[in-house]
């Protein structure tokens, strides 16, 4: 299949030198047989990840690869057929001529050279000559295009103009199908799928690494890919020289900075807390980092197993943690809570899933306010409230966030690109509503994560107390409001959603309701983390 295409554009260039009929039919023939050669393949590919025989991952990540690099070269042959098609409304093929067409075809056909041979013998050095074209390929556009914006105000065969520029569009979009197939190389060796600048960020951070490895020593296994869209994995050592493995995080600029910030924060604070950074690099627009992996489980899959003396002891050192961080880094400056405005900054996405939770149905005086309305009298009061004082706080207290490890019985954060000084109820809130939105209805899950949140508001509320935070319940009914609210966007579950928004409509009538008395006196009801 891959000798098909790079005779495809054999052919291609060949008309462009020297238009011909015959040539031009044997391009439009030989794409009914790469179009074959492709479903063939895939045929192939599928009856073995689905047939009776057990693959192993990495024969599982080979045919996945094999799969992906017929389907680029199917459609390189597309192209091919599409600039030939293109050929026809040229008046003058002496305008192609005239621009650099040959080296596009160039690249393209060396790089086609490369493919089989990388692909069977798993070579990455190869794989990234292959990328490689993409980036030489999208630098000639750039080039021909400029150049013909230019010959386009002098020109009279303006139409020709416009039509090598078609004609180049598709030479570069090969390119883009050679990245392709050159990625998809580096998964059948990698074993996950990287895009080719956060290979380059990989090995770049792990050239960095005191005990250096090379790329055949290691292993890599993705533990996920946040909302935010940073790429997470984790690096072994195959040879296990050491045994210890390290965590890769790859992102943006401005958020894998200032995760790095946060943590070398966190470590001037609580330096078990946090993982170590081992390395750090970045570019123009990403960024990435390697740390120590902590060993453990969230507090989410703790609270999930079962085993209550486990969530028992998590929320007890959880507790402890807390308390030890609040109290190390409370300075007695008033803050500010901003709950609405995180709450509008998400109010369309709610709206686009359940277009239902507009607040139509809330039941008071305001005779039914749509959520602008509600969002104008919540942010009233919220100016009304503050905490006397102010402590380093996570800022996504997610229990995902939360690693829990019962060997050595520690507490460990992650995914700290938030931290910051600020209200202690923001983390308090948002941990309390991760844990109701789990989509568990075991009732003695259930009852497990009741006992868990129950726990933490009643530590947070001693807390309160025990430092004059006269106005704690307020801001936490409306931490809770924004959360309850704002999380039915991740949930499609339509009981547990609708429980969910039901819970922010309900303290909002209640704070509304408490309006023109003292803040100190309202209270949050203990029943709201019950879910029915």
């Amino acid at each position: 299949m891959t000798l098909e295409v790079i005779r495809q554009l054999e052919s291609v260039k060949r008309i462009i030198r020297n238009p011909d009929p015959q040539v031009a039919d044997r391009v439009k023939n030989r794409d009914d047989l790469i179009d074959n050669y492709k479903a063939v393949i895939e045929n192939i590919c599928f009856s073995r990840i689905h047939g009776h025989h057990y693959l192993t991952r990495e024969e599982a990540d080979f045919v996945r690869a094999v799969n992906i690099i017929s389907n680029n070269l199917e459609r390189i042959s597309d192209f091919a057929v599409n600039i030939l098609g293109q050929l026809n409304h040229l008046h003058d093929m002496k305008t192609m001529q005239s621009y650099r067409y040959r080296h596009y075809f160039q690249q393209i056909t060396i790089s086609l050279e490369l493919v089989v041979q990388g692909l069977f013998n798993r070579d990455h050095e190869l794989a990234l000559r292959i990328c490689k074209s993409e980036f030489i390929v999208d630098k000639l556009f750039k080039k021909s295009f400029r150049q013909i914006l230019e010959d386009l105000h002098s020109a009279d065969n303006k139409s020709d103009l416009i039509t090598c520029l078609f004609i180049f569009r598709y030479l570069e979009r090969m390119g883009d199908s050679m990245l392709n197939i050159g990625e998809a190389i580096i998964f059948s060796v990698f074993g996950e799928k990287l895009k080719i600048h956060q290979y380059h960020a990989l090995m770049e951070n792990l050239g960095s690494m005191d005990n250096e490895l090379s790329f055949e020593e290691i292993g890599f296994e993705s533990i996920w890919e946040s909302r935010s869209g940073c790429r997470i994995g984790k690096i072994m050592d195959s040879g296990q020289r050491n045994g210890q493995a390290v965590l890769f995080k790859e992102g943006r600029i401005e958020k894998i900075a200032r995760e790095k910030a946060n943590i070398e924060k966190w470590k001037s604070i609580f330096p078990s807390l946090v993982p170590r950074i081992i390395s750090y690099s970045q570019n123009s627009k990403n960024a990435s980092m390697l740390m120590d992996f902590l060993q453990g489980c969230s507090v989410q899959d703790t609270v999930l197993s079962r085993d209550r003396e486990s969530m028992d002891n998590a929320a007890f050192i959880l507790k402890e943690t807390l308390s030890i961080i609040w109290h190390d880094t409370l300075e007695n400056t008033a803050v500010k809570p901003d709950f609405i405005s995180q709450m509008i900054q998400r109010l369309d996405d709610v709206i686009m899933i359940h277009p239902e939770f507009n607040f139509s149905d809330f039941d008071n005086s305001l005779s039914r306010p749509l959520p602008e309305k509600l969002l104008q009298i919540l942010s009233k009061i919220e100016t009304e409230l503050s905490s006397p004082f102010s402590v380093f706080i996570h800022g996504d207290f997610n229990t995902n966030n939360i690693l829990y490890n019962q060997k050595n019985q520690q507490i460990y954060f992650i995914d700290l690109h938030r931290s910051r000084y600020g209200d202690y109820v923001q983390d308090i809130s948002v941990f309390l509503v991760s844990n109701y939105r789990m989509p568990v209805f075991y009732p003695d899950v259930r009852r497990a994560i009741n006992k868990i949140n129950k726990t933490i508001f009643c530590f947070a509320n001693q807390f309160a107390a025990e430092n004059s935070d006269k106005t704690f319940h307020a801001r936490l009914a409306l931490g809770l409001i924004r959360s309850f609210y704002t999380s039915t966007r991740f949930e499609l579950n339509r009981e547990l959603s609708r429980s969910m928004y039901n819970r922010s409509l309900q303290l909002a009538q209640l704070l509304l309701a408490h309006q023109g008395k003292p803040w100190r006196d309202f209270s949050v009801p203990r029943n709201i983390f019950d879910y029915p």
